[in-house]
């Protein structure tokens, strides 16, 4: 899905990174970032410009390669590893901070990925994050039509115990990220931190 999706000369979700992470990258203490599911590059090039050591990870070659153009064309160096997140090894005390911006997993991925963040980030890293909530459903300004892969205050509390939360919320919020993510948005944010 994501191949095809991406298998088209514009940028389907834009290429300026997401408000939220735009806003709240000082957040992340310089260093080693992770970008989950990262599409077409647009949050890893973002950060990269900003100084961070980014790796970005994604199914979707097609999605890599335009991020690949999209750092060439912004002069900055990003790794980027072709790999489905239900097999990926997040690392132990291996990064400064943790990106998940619209990164709609299955709950069944999401818990598995989640157990090992914590130990994956070093003391003091940190883990931000955007999505779509259940509410979001039926609106059709983004984030599909399964619950399953949206997240909640209550989900992100109950399955990331080894963090702290600076800041959780949910609110509503317009929302314009290219062709699928555009209009008013019910969404969850999220800064935490490995004490």
């Amino acid at each position: 899905m994501w191949d095809e999706r991406y298998a088209v000369a514009e940028f389907v979700y834009g290429k300026e990174p997401n408000a939220f992470l735009a806003e709240h990258c000082d957040k992340l203490p310089k260093g080693k970032v992770l970008s989950l599911a990262e599409g077409e590059g647009r949050n890893a090039v973002f950060l990269a410009a900003q100084g961070y050591e980014v790796t970005a990870v994604d199914a979707s070659l097609v999605g890599l390669n335009k991020g690949r153009q999209l750092a060439d064309e912004l002069g900055v160096n990003v790794e980027w590893i072709h790999a489905d997140l239900n097999d990926f090894e997040l690392g132990l005390d291996q990064w400064d901070g943790i990106v998940s911006i619209f990164c709609p997993l299955p709950s069944s991925i999401r818990r598995k990925l989640y157990q090992s963040l914590p130990q994956a980030l070093k003391p003091g890293g940190v883990f931000l994050l955007e999505a779509y909530t259940p509410d979001q459903i039926g609106r059709g300004t983004g984030g599909g039509n399964s619950s399953d892969v949206m997240q909640t205050v209550i989900s992100l509390i109950a399955e990331l115990p080894g963090l702290t939360f600076i800041h959780l919320q949910e609110l509503e919020r317009e929302v314009v990220e290219g062709i699928y993510h555009t209009g008013n948005g019910c969404v969850v944010q999220a800064i935490a931190q490995k004490l």
